[in-house]
């Protein structure tokens, strides 16, 4: 390593060290330089739950001056661990009702083994078993009616002004 590289290390190290705790930045990697002259040092991460990412800085000399830092990122590289492709809901729940079934076949599932599956038929009255919480839920809206009885008086005063017909 010349004395200029030792330097960016150093820098880049130091740099790092502020924004990420040191057990996080693993082995230098490489060192790429663009045609701008700026320079990028990659490092491995060790952080956890990243695996395969790297740590880049980004060091340039503005008019022979010391090395500045330009910036600081955490990306993936190739073989790091990313989120799968999006795969609609609707695709998800017949992958997972098919293996179900051949899972039932084979004996390996008993229908008490199976979670509830909310029906995707149109008669599904959309009960849950959750009655208990419904119940608690119109407790606290009677109680909300009792404050608003004296308005309802006022407003059926006027609704029986509304239902006068006239017959000719």
């Amino acid at each position: 390593m010349t004395v200029e590289m030792d330097a960016e290390l150093t820098l880049a190290l130091s740099a790092l060290h502020e924004i990420t705790p040191a057990t996080t930045v693993g082995a230098f990697r490489d060192r790429v330089v663009a045609d701008d002259g700026v320079v990028t040092l990659t490092f491995h991460s060790t952080m956890a739950g990243y695996p395969g990412w790297v740590w880049t800085v980004a060091i340039a000399s503005v008019d022979a001056g010391a090395p500045t830092v330009l910036e600081l990122e955490l990306l993936p590289d190739d073989g790091s661990l990313l989120a799968p492709d999006w795969v609609p809901w609707s695709q998800r729940l017949a992958e997972y009702k098919e293996a179900a079934r051949l899972a039932r076949e084979a004996g390996e599932l008993m229908d008490d083994d199976e979670p509830v599956i909310v029906p995707d038929d149109e008669d599904f009255d959309g009960d849950l078993g959750l009655a208990a919480l419904d119940e608690d839920a119109d407790d606290d809206d009677d109680e909300d009616e009792s404050d608003d009885d004296d308005d309802d008086d006022e407003d059926e005063s006027d609704e029986d002004d509304d239902d006068v017909s006239v017959r000719v």
